[in-house]
């Protein structure tokens, strides 16, 4: 084992000697702990370890299929594709979801928007204001 000198601020060595007093080590025993964990260990080991995790799991049916479920249930009712992946798993949702779509299908309709179109920005205002300088006075006011 080869032996180190390391520059650590006051403050840190007072906290690296309470919690080797509290794990009853000492405080070069704490450091090698630390350097341990912090160490990684072969690249792709977490790749490895976690290889064919599922492979023996017979509730998921087919894995394409799942993994599209899976998905579709991350659609919203404001989504542009609500109504198609609706109509693929109705039962992922709901008549709220449906009461959902409509109000804001209405609303994009009636202020000239698709869904899944998001926020109206600085293009809608208007190319002057997108134009005008920001005063110093205008930045401490949005802080």
């Amino acid at each position: 084992m080869t032996r180190i000198l390391a520059d650590l601020p006051d403050e840190d060595i007072r906290w690296l000697d309470q919690l080797a007093a509290e794990q009853g080590k000492s405080r070069a025993a704490v450091l090698r702990e630390a350097v341990a964990a912090y160490r990684p260990q072969a690249p792709n080991d977490w790749i490895e370890k976690g290889f064919g995790a599922w492979k023996d799991r017979d509730d998921l049916g087919d894995a394409v299929e799942w993994q599209r479920r899976e998905r579709a249930s991350w659609t919203r009712p404001w989504d542009p594709d609500y109504e198609e992946v609706r109509a693929e798993f109705p039962d992922l949702f709901d008549a709220e979801d449906d009461r959902e779509h409509e109000i804001h299908k209405a609303w994009a309709a009636k202020h000239g928007r698709k869904l899944g179109g998001g926020w109206v920005g600085v293009e809608k205002l208007g190319s002057s204001l997108a134009d005008k300088p920001v005063t110093s006075d205008e930045k401490r006011s949005k802080k």
